[in-house]
């Protein structure tokens, strides 16, 4: 990494995390005391994404958006290598959208706030009937429409390759019963693997597949509707993110 990028990726990790608590913030102000509007305070975290992409040097290019019909509700499908990822998409995708995110991130003061604010889904990850209950209730919000990416691999690759997907996420689109759209992320790795701190900048590619229909799978379907997705999301990965079992 030379001098300048170096530099601009220490001032990016201090940036970054200002720019968070600024974002939510004036989230919660605007929603709790200003236009108090969930919809119209979903500018900020996009506004949020491109800022941070721009502090931490990444170019992002989305390929297929002509996949995505406007207004239409969706449970996006993407691979994760990267907390990149969650940066890009959140900056770059025009689609209204929510994220689905474990409970203890909602009793952060402020950025706990603001996610509730903006109508973000709350999951507990735990097991249990617990997990079920909060399963089933993300599940009817997205039903009722509430757009979501989800993860499936359940964390971060360790090398960038694709993972096999875990059929706990597989389930809520069932349950959900909307269009599940897969989506690649190109190059988020080589920007900030798991495991560091510095973004290395470069450029990132989001490639958005045609939406697939979960109308004909049920509970006794989610390893074939799992193993579906997968091959539909490593169609969009450049060689370096393919997994080893499809290649």
């Amino acid at each position: 990494m030379n001098p300048l990028t170096l530099l601009r990726a220490f001032a990016a990790l201090i940036i970054i995390p200002l720019a968070t608590l600024l974002v939510s913030l004036v989230t919660w102000i605007d929603v709790s005391w200003g236009r108090k509007s969930s919809i119209k305070a979903l500018q900020f975290p996009r506004i949020w994404g491109r800022f941070s992409c721009w502090a931490a040097g990444i170019r992002v290019r989305v390929e297929g958006q002509h996949n995505l019909e406007p207004g239409k509700t969706y449970i996006f499908v993407g691979n994760h290598t990267s907390q990149v990822d969650i940066m890009v998409f959140q900056g770059y995708i025009p689609h209204v959208f929510r994220w689905i995110a474990k409970k203890e991130l909602f009793a952060i003061p402020i950025f706990g706030k603001a996610m509730l604010c903006v109508e973000f889904i709350p999951i507990d990850r735990s097991r249990g009937r617990q997990a079920v209950k909060s399963l089933n209730d993300a599940a009817r919000r997205i039903a009722d429409g509430s757009s979501v990416l989800i993860f499936p691999e359940g964390t971060r690759s360790r090398d960038g390759r694709l993972q096999p997907f875990k059929t706990g996420a597989i389930m809520l689109a069932i349950k959900a019963g909307v269009p599940v759209v897969p989506i690649g992320f190109n190059g988020t790795y080589q920007v900030l693997p798991k495991g560091n701190l510095l973004s290395r900048g470069g450029d990132v590619v989001i490639r958005i597949g045609e939406p697939l229909s979960t109308d004909n799978y049920r509970a006794k379907d989610k390893q074939e509707l799992a193993r579906h997705l997968q091959e539909k999301v490593a169609a969009l990965l450049d060689p370096c993110h393919q997994p080893v079992n499809l290649q």
